[in-house]
């Protein structure tokens, strides 16, 4: 019985004080019997150290697997890769603190960042605006079709190379997943001062390039397939959807008590995407960030959650 009692560990022990009260019952039971044997007063001895010891080995073996456990947050951290798990104020502070030092330079104008995505961005739409001439009734179609594009790019670029590590492609997954989502989470989403505007609008490098590589070869395909109008028409959709874009993702990370947080529409889709930086449900839903358009069409949208 003893040593079936000390392979089960905890059930052991009380079944070792089991044993204990029928020896000492027998003892008051059989006059003639005046001591447990000793050989079984020994491995209950040995049992109930072996018990009181047993909480501070369970408290060393969960010691040992938190240890475990941020050893391998901060792997993926180092890698670059997605949290799989909530993270502590504490911890989103730390990585905060952490970004700004080693990935924001110290030369970064928040805004200069803002006057180069808003300021230079207008100009780019009036642009395009201003060379339109005689559009055709037709031609209109093109601002619609451009932003059923524009809104079908943005849900399956975020939806997959942000959080998904693709070959050549991992920069943009450790900067979205990698650092976007442990800079901000569903339980600190506002950012807390100028410099956090880093962490939140895109690169301009990153701008230059999108508009450069795919905007001018779209322009071009475009003038030459339909007409003029039909191109500056569809670059003017593009600039205006990633402005409105910017917009509302800065709405999102503002306090809650901004006034451009408290517009009704402003606060039904900064929750859609609150429940998107939940890291337990992240690479599932709500993978537009501006207008829910394709997280309908292709079953992703989530606004039931509780």
């Amino acid at each position: 019985t003893q040593a079936g009692a000390e392979d089960r560990g905890e059930d052991g022990c009380g079944e070792a004080e089991g044993v204990r009260q029928r020896c000492t019952e027998s003892r008051r039971v059989d006059k003639h019997r005046t001591a447990v044997d000793p050989v079984v007063e020994r491995r209950i001895d040995n049992l109930r150290e072996a018990c009181s010891q047993r909480p501070a080995k369970v408290r060393l073996e969960h010691a040992q697997g938190d240890r475990r456990h941020h050893g391998r947050s901060q792997d993926r951290q180092g890698r670059g890769e997605a949290p799989r798990e909530g993270m502590s104020a504490e911890s989103v502070s730390a990585f905060r603190a952490a970004y700004l030092e080693q990935e924001v330079s110290p030369n970064y104008c928040p805004r200069c960042h803002l006057a180069f995505t808003f300021g230079g961005g207008t100009l780019a739409l009036i642009g395009c605006v201003a060379m339109l001439h005689d559009v055709q009734g037709w031609e209109w179609w093109t601002i619609p079709l451009a932003f059923l594009y524009a809104n079908l790019a943005e849900y399956l670029g975020h939806r997959f190379p942000m959080h998904h590590p693709f070959a050549g492609l991992k920069l943009i997954y450790k900067r979205h997943a990698g650092q976007h989502h442990r800079f901000f989470t569903h339980e600190a989403m506002a950012f807390d001062g100028p410099r956090d505007l880093r962490a939140v609008l895109f690169p301009p490098t990153l701008v230059i390039f999108f508009f450069g590589g795919f905007g001018v070869p779209a322009w071009w395909l475009l003038s030459w397939l339909v007409s003029d109008n039909v191109a500056w028409l569809f670059i003017a959709t593009g600039v205006a959807y990633y402005l409105n874009y910017e917009v509302l993702h800065f709405a999102y990370h503002l306090p809650e008590s901004h006034p451009l947080s408290r517009l009704s529409l402003v606060r039904r889709l900064r929750w859609l995407h609150r429940h998107h930086h939940d890291p337990r449900v992240m690479t599932k839903v709500n993978f537009n960030i501006s207008y829910p358009v394709c997280d309908w069409l292709f079953g992703t949208l989530d606004r039931n959650a509780s």
